[in-house]
């Protein structure tokens, strides 16, 4: 069975490479360009793991995660925060569910390693 990631970033260039080489490894991927949409996108592909932006329109990343820590069915996802904002970092430590925390510009082959890693190989 195919492990789902849902991208969520404000990025076109961002969700399109990260969507590529996840797809290559073998994952299905969905993607969400805003904090708004996160949420019914998040209920839509009912994801395996989430990639999250911190700096998003409407809602940001903190507080979709805060969203997403406080609702009993997604409280168990885990998330992998990527951004450029390094000094946000201390504020998911409270999260139970970020797994981890990287920096834009980020290695690609690192993020698929890290999303293997969180959620089990993909089966390709």
């Amino acid at each position: 069975m195919e492990k789902k990631v849902l991208i969520i970033d404000d990025e076109p260039e961002m969700l399109k490479m990260i969507s590529y080489a996840l797809e290559k490894a073998g994952f299905k991927t969905a993607t969400c360009d805003s904090g708004k949409q996160a949420l019914s996108a998040i209920s839509a592909h009912k994801p395996d793991l989430l990639i999250l932006d911190v700096m998003l329109p409407g809602i940001d990343g903190y507080s979709l995660g805060q969203q997403i820590a406080e609702n009993p069915e997604t409280r168990t996802i885990p998330v992998i925060v990527l951004t450029a904002l390094e000094p946000s970092k201390p504020l998911f430590q409270k999260f139970t569910q970020v797994v981890a925390f990287m920096t834009k510009p980020c290695d690609v082959d690192a993020l698929v390693s890290q999303v293997q890693k969180s959620v089990g190989h993909a089966t390709a």
